[in-house]
């Protein structure tokens, strides 16, 4: 019974990160930009690392809209390069790469600066509290309302953004208002489970949900289920055989992509027999 008291908040956490994490998923891989979720959540945890230097506390508001600033930046460079010739993937490895070398160099000036490399990388989802979690799952159902009740325009640019712009859509303002959210949503995630495992909350349950749905409803659906499953046998695994809690989640999501790959070739050589 204490273990599972223990284990409960990072649970819940799971939780909270798989329901709107793999809707927003199944945007950014119809979108073809996978990458702008680790390139984000790398520029948010700049923004920690820089607002850390300064001398915020990790954990208090002024550090958390200090980090969402830096989100943001990070959502407005984005959905401005949307329509330019420079293919975007590429803007977005620089990014990273910019993001996470300056994060490197900042954290060489910090006391203790290995260790918060560490955090941003791998997180402390063990250790959430129940106040972080309702406060994260409060700004989710937020911006879930929000995106429920624009979802015809956002799922039309995600999906075929050329008749968006024939129906007279204003796809980069659409696309700024994605981003902007999205990077809401970042934020907060990096600050519980790091930049790993937010990328394998995004990533993996929409993309096993791709191999098997072609409609929206199912693979969120499909996506929700097999982020929970993973998330408990995670949890579970890393108490057993004292495992850090963030990388054990995020190799077992990685086992929950190859199995999706072996079911889908099973049944796809059922179906031609």
């Amino acid at each position: 019974m204490n273990a599972l008291l223990f284990l409960l908040p990072a649970f819940a956490a799971c939780l909270v990160l798989t329901g709107i994490h793999t809707y927003l998923g199944i945007h950014v891989i119809s979108r073809g930009v996978i990458f702008v979720d680790i390139a984000l959540a790398q520029i948010a945890a700049l923004g920690m690392t820089v607002a850390f230097l300064i001398g915020l506390p990790p954990d208090s508001q002024t550090a958390y809209f200090f980090t969402l600033g830096f989100t943001f930046l990070g959502a407005l460079f984005f959905a401005y390069f949307r329509d330019k010739k420079i293919p975007q993937e590429a803007i977005i490895g620089v990014s990273f790469a910019m993001s996470s070398a300056l994060a490197i160099l900042l954290s060489d000036k910090i006391p203790h600066g290995s260790e918060h490399l560490k955090y941003i990388l791998a997180g402390n989802i063990l250790w959430v509290s129940w106040a972080q979690i309702l406060k994260t799952a409060v700004i989710y159902l937020i911006l879930g309302i929000f995106h429920f009740l624009v979802r015809g325009k956002l799922i039309l640019i995600s999906t075929k953004p050329e008749e968006a712009e024939q129906r007279g859509l204003k796809v980069w303002f659409w696309d700024l208002v994605f981003y902007l959210s999205f990077g809401l949503v970042i934020t907060s995630s990096v600050q519980i489970g790091g930049i790993l495992l937010v990328f394998s909350f995004l990533i993996v349950p929409a993309l096993c949900s791709f191999l098997f749905f072609d409609s929206l409803r199912m693979r969120i659906f499909l996506g929700w289920i097999l982020g929970t499953i993973t998330s408990l046998a995670g949890i579970t695994a890393s108490y057993l055989w004292d495992l850090p809690t963030g990388p054990t989640i995020v190799v077992g999501f990685g086992l929950t992509l190859l199995l999706s790959f072996l079911l889908k070739a099973c049944r796809s050589r059922s179906l031609s027999e």
